[in-house]
This record gives C-alpha cells, sequence and structure tokens, in this order.
C-alpha cells in the first residue's frame, strides 16, 4: 500500500506514505489501519491540526523527523518530551508543544485534495473538532 484516503470533516484527501525515508512509521501506521479519531487545532504550532494521542505508546523512535513541516505534511511525534500525537499541517507551521520545540516523523504527504486543505484547517479552528478517518486507498 502506498497511499491512503483520509476523511478530515466535510474533506477527502489522498496521502502518500513516505517509505523511503520513514519506513518504520509508515509500518506502524498501516498496523492501525483504519484509523478514527477526532482532530483540534494545534495550540502552538501555526497553521495546522492535531490528534492528541496521550500515552500511546507508538514503539517508535525518530526517522524523518522535522519541527518545519510544510503544508501538506502530516507527521507522528512517537512520544518522550511531550504526548505522542499526530500533527497536520495546513499551511505555514513549526511543531512545537508547551515543552518546546518538537520534531516528528514525516511519514506521509498530502497529494490530492491541496485545494481543501486551508478551508479544512480554519474549519478546524473556527468550527472546533472534526471527525478524521485514515483508511487504505
Amino acid at each position: 500500500m502506498e497511499f491512503l484516503n483520509i476523511q478530515a470533516g466535510p474533506f477527502t484527501f489522498k496521502a502518500k506514505f513516505e517509505l523511503e525515508q520513514a519506513p518504520k512509521t509508515c509500518a506502524r501506521f498501516r498496523e492501525l489501519l483504519p484509523f478514527e479519531n477526532k482532530t483540534i487545532h494545534s495550540r502552538w504550532s501555526g497553521e495546522a491540526v492535531w490528534i492528541p494521542l496521550g500515552d500511546f505508546d507508538s514503539k517508535l523512535a525518530f526517522e524523518n523527523h522535522t519541527c518545519h513541516p510544510s503544508r501538506g505534511d502530516i507527521l507522528l511525534y512517537p512520544g518522550g518530551y511531550s504526548e505522542t500525537e499526530i500533527l497536520f499541517a495546513y499551511g505555514s507551521a513549526s511543531f512545537a508543544s508547551k515543552m518546546g520545540d518538537l520534531a516528528g516523523n514525516h511519514f506521509l504527504t498530502v497529494v490530492e485534495g491541496q485545494e481543501g486543505l486551508y478551508d479544512f484547517g480554519r474549519l478546524v479552528l473556527w468550527e472546533g473538532a472534526q471527525d478524521i478517518v485514515f483508511s487504505a486507498a
């Protein structure tokens, strides 16, 4: 599986797994599919939404990690200094928490539906939590 579908509120996106750069993170996330949760607006990371995963043990280390995701990049923070989480950048973002800067594993990139990213992020910002479902393409 190279791609997956994301239903985020009323928006649909298709994302590509970053298999060469983050093989372990991709494999771990595949084990969780279909993955359903709620996404809320980030508190410290700029134009991004996040899925808090609390004390979920990702069983991962850092790979292909970044503090500066691009629009459409999806990161998985494996835990450690802050809670485990998924960050979904819809615009300009700098990944952080109350503990300071964080680096997350860039494991997915939106390849279809990019035109809806900004509107999705603004929906979460102004209307609140939205359902999000990641499923096999």
